[in-house]
């Protein structure tokens, strides 16, 4: 596994989202009710950010098409989307979100 730190967690408020870029990567970090969760940043869809949409629970919504996701697997949770999301491990370590790309 390689564990890249991304973000300090006190940073990213509860139901929200923000994005990061690891190398090439875009991501989106998410804090949910069940923790933390990291996700490839676009939508599969209409490749919009997800950073920019709304955090519901564990499920992110699209800001272009309103698709959902569920962030702890990407699974597809509302039309228009139909293909998951890839997820990434997420472990948080002395206040620091890690991701394992």
């Amino acid at each position: 596994m390689t564990w890249v730190a991304v973000a300090d967690a006190a940073a990213i408020e509860p139901e929200d989202v923000i994005e990061v870029s690891v190398g090439e990567r875009v991501l989106a970090i998410y804090r949910t009710p069940a923790g933390y969760f990291a996700t490839d940043g676009f939508c599969t869809h209409g490749r919009a950010r997800l950073a920019e949409g709304l955090v519901i629970g564990n499920t992110i919504e699209c800001p272009k098409h309103q698709g959902r996701f569920d962030v702890r697997d990407g699974a597809p949770k509302g039309p228009p989307a139909s293909v998951p999301l890839c997820t990434h491990p997420v472990k948080v370590a002395d206040g620091v979100v890690h991701v394992d790309i």
